[in-house]
């Protein structure tokens, strides 16, 4: 879908995905792919958790690499996702996520064209929960935001871009939790 921001920033993404979830498809797929496939050899892929996960592109993606364990959460596109997998989705939400309500363990956690939705005051509880399931947390973005290096305690470990057709850069972000207490 065409200039999502701005149907974002008209609708407030809550109304856009109570109307488009089973619609949605990553605009920037190519880019999102190719970030994976060029990051693998530094990225844990044995048990991923695709967190906000639209309708599945990320976990497709690494099911055709040969990547098999995988779970996923989205609020809005569940039933997109289930259908495009033939798998179950989660349902948390960043509010969710912050009162404790994700499971499991997982290698890494990716969040791809989401986490820059999360409210600047909620941004720091929400990543401090991811990191009590998993060591690594995977942005993908199409712009810098967010910056979770600023944030107390979060390091970035790597990052990468790979460019659109029209020249701009979807960025890869890779987090550590540095305990520092």
């Amino acid at each position: 879908m065409k200039h999502l921001r701005k149907i974002y920033d008209a609708l407030g993404v809550e109304k856009y995905y109570r109307i488009y979830a089973n619609q949605y498809s990553n605009p920037h797929l190519i880019q999102v792919q190719q970030l994976l496939k060029q990051n693998e050899s530094f990225l844990d892929y044995s048990s991923v958790l695709d967190f906000c996960a639209g309708g599945g592109e990320v976990n497709q993606f690494l099911k055709s690499l040969n990547y098999q364990n995988f779970n996923a959460s989205d609020p809005f596109t569940y039933e997109l996702y289930k259908k495009n997998l033939n798998q179950p989705c989660f349902r948390w939400s960043f509010d969710d996520v912050i009162k404790g309500k994700i499971k499991g363990e997982y290698s890494c956690i990716i969040c791809s064209f989401a986490m820059h939705l999360c409210p600047a005051e909620k941004l720091y509880p929400l990543v401090i929960q991811l990191f009590q399931h998993s060591k690594t947390l995977v942005i993908i973005t199409p712009h810098k935001r967010p910056v979770l290096e600023e944030l107390n305690g979060v390091e970035l470990i790597r990052t990468d871009y790979a460019k659109t057709e029209k020249g701009k850069k979807v960025f890869l972000k890779v987090y550590k939790y540095v305990y520092l207490g």
